[in-house]
């Protein structure tokens, strides 16, 4: 898949295929218990208010939940300057700056528009990355500006939370109807029943049509990091400190870990199953996975069928596969075949 434009046309196919099937719910739903213009025009109107809630709220919640101190001018420099620096050549606003206390290496951006996005930065990002690394992120994030990925996520996520909303409350409402038997005349309880099923259905789909586009946009962010900074080993570097420090720390994930750079939860599952298979990989067999061999390691990684099915169900693409994939671009760049219009060549 190559160019901006395919992305754009990913992400507007998608969007069309997750409201289409939708669709076919509130139709199903109208078939059993309502009219069909009153189930379509209660299930959009729902789905609307749901959207424009999670756009108007969504920033005000993660503002909160990630704890973000907003950096006055001048409060780091660096990041200031290194921020305004790749904003401008990106041709896009500059993002307000935040730090958030959260020692795990980490990065993401929000906001309702591009001209109002945050850019928030983990203080462990800024205490185990250095200089050119925190570059990389950067450029990775502002990639997401760029392509108003943000906005996108925040709109299609809606879809599968209607649905599952649907499922929970039909299914509750089917059981309550069997037990208080008021399903005697019509079955109206197993009729609700088939519903639910048919709604969980729906949520399973249109959550993987929603990770498939996540995962994409993470594989478009890293590509423009690179065009960006023109220093795809840096992000490589980033990637492997952030998804090792996110694998060795405590507690339960965030719940907006989608939007970060990489995701707590399958950086701990990436680095496990390497780490399993620890003596397989250790060709010297000196106890520690140098560079080489960790390469060798992702790649077999990236070929395992097991894991190409698992990965349906993740944020963000395995951590060795952006990395392979940044070298790629690496390659492109020695050899001189690497400019803006063929950037997203390697997604």
């Amino acid at each position: 898949m190559a160019g901006l434009g395919a992305l754009k046309r990913t992400m507007g196919f998608t969007i069309i295929l997750v409201f289409a099937i939708f669709l076919g719910l509130l139709l199903v739903i109208s078939a059993f218990f309502l009219d069909p213009l009153t189930g379509l025009v209660l299930g959009l109107v729902g789905a609307f208010f749901i959207i424009l809630l999670q756009y108007l709220i969504g920033p005000v919640i993660v503002r909160a939940t990630s704890r973000l101190h907003y950096l006055a001018p001048g409060e780091n420099s660096w990041l200031e300057a290194k921020v305004s620096q790749l904003a401008s050549k990106a041709g896009i606003p500059m993002p307000r700056l935040a730090v958030s206390p959260d020692p795990t290496p980490n990065a993401f951006v929000f906001g309702r528009t591009s001209k109002g996005a945050t850019l928030a930065v983990h203080q462990g990002l800024l205490q185990r990355l250095d200089e050119s690394e925190i570059e990389g992120v950067i450029g990775h994030e502002l990639g997401h500006v760029k392509h108003r990925d943000f906005i996108v996520v925040t709109m299609i996520s809606a879809i599968p939370l209607v649905a599952y909303l649907i499922a929970r409350s039909v299914l509750w409402g089917g059981i309550a109807s069997g037990y208080s038997g008021r399903s005697n005349k019509n079955n109206s309880a197993g009729l609700l029943i088939i519903v639910a099923v048919a709604a969980y259905a729906v949520y399973i789909l249109t959550t993987l049509l929603a990770l498939r586009l996540t995962r994409l946009r993470e594989s478009y962010a890293d590509a423009y990091s690179a065009f960006l900074t023109q220093q795809p080993r840096e992000l490589e570097s980033a990637l492997t400190k952030i998804a090792y420090g996110l694998s060795l720390a405590p507690g339960q994930p965030h719940g907006a870990r989608a939007f970060f750079i990489e995701d707590p939860a399958q950086a701990k599952q990436d680095v496990a199953s390497i780490m399993e298979q620890k003596s397989k990989y250790d060709l010297d067999k000196d106890g520690v996975l140098d560079e080489r061999e960790l390469e060798a390691a992702m790649e077999q990684e990236a070929k395992s069928n097991w894991r190409k099915a698992t990965e349906l169900f993740m944020t963000h693409p395995p951590t060795y596969k952006r990395i392979l994939m940044l070298r790629e671009i690496e390659q492109d760049m020695r050899s001189g075949n690497f400019e803006q219009n063929n950037a997203y060549d390697h997604v």
